[in-house]
């Protein structure tokens, strides 16, 4: 009967035969999203992220110089170290091998105090652990006082116990990991991408000054090492290689209370900002206490410096946080004994005294820089006054292309044929290339949940521009006032007016500098609308083969030449290549690129801003030799190269 305005089921039963307990790792394999962020191929990734950052704490302990990463035919990897080794003896408290407990006890480890590691990157005692939880098999090899001793793992249960496998020299310790992941957990055709871990590893090499990280793929013969002694301030050169520089790379390195703070800082001419925050080697991607201590730094320092130098007249208001970050590439490392994370995934660092240290101590080296070195300072006065009149310019023109609160009108661009439905988690905005192809998705959609926006001719390159320029671009304001979104600093994705970007564009040459124009401006401008998963690339067929009055459309040239090869030789065949959208009619472009129950979307997604940042850079920016050297060494790879 109805207590308190609810009404109890009958069927329910809640009692204490209900509480079910997870014993050992069998929480990781119920739960994997808590321990490695889930089953798909960014978590696939992190297993081996996991097994590197033991070895790479081996580093930091001052024990390891070199750490081999392999990718092996039958999708296993396995991670080898000539670090101290994982202990083999009996625990005293488990009564097992110490190895045993590292591989199968949550929160087991060196890390929890006991002088093993002073700092370490994997901190909750749960990585390596996880990792066995989440293989169809584990094998860990460990060197250590002249013996090989071995123990294998299937889906986290130890198969024998520790075993002594053979001999080596006293002075070979290490330990190898060899894991392939259980595919009844990641479920899907999941592959591990060369690039992916290359991109992770550079970064691990560069804030791990004088460690050696390989990686083999046995899968495709490739094969790249990383070795930095620069550390950070190679990552800045690195990154800023396709820039011009305003002045030398400032550096600074100081321990405070056992915290080590190293960060690197250079200006360019660049319109953005790149700047990567670091915690014991482990990329925290969403920042943190050190890196707000970072910006705050820079910020009030140049502030100090342009009101003591009569560089900012009395009139002026300060700089702004991103006044002083337009043109900034910085690199921020801090380790520490005891850092505390908002996540197992460890995107971001809490540690609230990491800030004042990082403030205090790259305040005063760039403050001493700035004094020393005048010319650079006014460069760098002078990029952010330029930024700031940028920005003031930008919020007027800003005004009259975002979309404003719903109680003020602002009318939606003329040439958008919006959707009748109004929950944004339900509806779909094409972005379509040209009048042509935008009338046949006008006349194909289902206009209930599609809107189509066609664009005319090639946007801004918004690599090239400030914001202010940006916004006068009338494609551009066209396409912020459909999203609804604001645009940079004021961006809030709430204001979405689609719950799926689609970017639609032609087969050929053109369409695909139109694509990239369009990616170019979202990463930079709109962020976050990657970040959550809104924005995606429609994958229109290449050919239409008809055979026995027929049609069948295919969307790659391997699709092509298989079907080609199903038809008996002497068949009649049709085949059209299509190079443009409006060479379908409205029916034809439905049914392979619009209808949700066949067509096919790409997700755009950011795996590593580091890179995508330098390749935008590089592809989209003012420098011309990079790009140059970029085409002369993937010419030979071109397909469909429209002459």
């Amino acid at each position: 009967m109805p207590f308190g305005g609810f009404v109890a089921k009958e069927n329910s039963s809640y009692q204490a035969e209900n509480i079910q307990v997870l014993e050992g790792l069998e929480a990781v394999r119920r739960r994997p999203g808590m321990y490695v962020g889930g089953t798909d191929i960014k978590a696939l990734h992190h297993l081996v992220y996991e097994v590197v950052d033991n070895a790479i704490d081996e580093a930091l302990a001052g024990s390891c110089d070199e750490i081999t990463v392999i990718i092996h035919e039958d999708k296993s990897v396995s991670v080898k170290d000539n670090g101290r080794g994982i202990p083999v003896d009996i625990h005293p408290q488990m009564g097992k091998s110490a190895l045993e407990v590292v591989l199968t006890k949550l929160h087991a480890g060196g890390k929890f105090g006991g002088g093993g590691y002073k700092v370490s990157g994997g901190l909750h005692g749960v990585g390596v652990s996880a990792v066995n939880a989440l293989s169809e098999w584990c094998e860990v090899e460990v060197r250590r006082d002249g013996k090989i001793h071995k123990q294998r793992y299937e889906r986290g249960y130890p198969k024998a116990d520790v075993a002594v496998v053979g001999k080596t020299k006293a002075d070979d310790t290490g330990t190898t990991v060899r894991f392939r992941f259980d595919p009844t957990i990641f479920v899907g055709d999941f592959s591990y991408r060369f690039e992916t871990l290359i991109h992770r590893f550079r970064e691990m090499a560069f804030v791990t000054r004088g460690v050696k990280i390989s990686l083999t793929d046995e899968r495709h013969d490739k094969e790249l090492t990383f070795y930095f002694e620069g550390g950070i301030t190679s990552f800045v050169r690195y990154m800023n290689r396709n820039r011009a520089e305003l002045h030398r790379v400032v550096y600074v390195e100081k321990e405070i209370e056992n915290i080590s703070i190293e960060a690197a800082i250079q200006y360019t001419d660049a319109f953005t900002e790149s700047v990567y925050a670091f915690a014991n080697t482990i990329n925290t991607i969403d920042g943190g206490t050190h890196l707000t201590g970072l910006r705050s730094a820079l910020t009030r320092v140049i502030n100090d410096y342009a009101r003591k130098n009569n560089l900012l007249k009395s009139n002026d208001a300060n700089f702004s946080g991103d006044d002083t970050r337009e043109g900034l590439t910085a690199i921020i490392s801090i380790k520490h004994p005891d850092p505390q994370f908002e996540s197992q995934t460890k995107v971001k660092l809490m540690n609230p005294e990491v800030q004042t240290y990082a403030q205090q101590i790259i305040g005063e080296a760039f403050s001493t820089f700035l004094d020393e070195n005048p010319s650079a300072a006014k460069a760098i006065v002078q990029k952010c006054l330029t930024s700031a009149r940028a920005r003031s310019a930008a919020r007027k023109a800003r005004d009259l292309v975002i979309r404003k609160s719903a109680l003020e009108s602002l009318t939606l661009p003329g040439k958008l044929a919006d959707c009748s439905e109004r929950d944004s988690s339900k509806t779909e905005l094409y972005i379509v290339e040209g009048d042509s192809a935008g009338g046949s998705a006008k006349q194909g959609r289902d206009r209930h949940f599609q809107a189509i926006l066609p664009l005319r001719g090639k946007i801004l390159n918004t690599e090239r521009a400030r914001l202010d320029k940006i916004l006068g671009n009338k494609e551009v304001k066209a396409l912020i006032s459909a999203l609804g979104t604001g645009i940079g600093d004021g961006f809030d994705i709430e204001g979405l007016r689609y719950g799926r970007v689609i970017i639609m564009t032609d087969a050929d040459v053109d369409g695909s500098h139109i694509r990239t124009l369009l990616l170019t401006f979202f990463f930079r401008y709109m962020q976050p609308l990657i970040d959550e998963g809104h924005l995606y690339v429609a994958q229109p067929p290449l050919y239409l083969i008809t055979y026995k009055r027929k049609s069948h459309y295919v969307y790659t040239e391997e699709e092509k030449e298989e079907f080609m090869r199903s038809i008996p030789q002497g068949e009649k065949i049709g085949l059209q290549r299509y190079k443009g959208l409006g060479e379908m009619n409205p029916t034809q472009l439905w049914e392979t690129t619009m209808d949700p129950e066949h067509r096919t979307l790409l997700l755009v997604t950011i795996e590593d801003a580091t890179e995508a940042d330098r390749t935008f850079d590089m592809l989209m920016g003012a420098a011309v030799p990079p790009r140059r050297r970029f085409i002369q060494t993937h010419a030979r790879d071109v397909r469909n190269l429209d002459i």
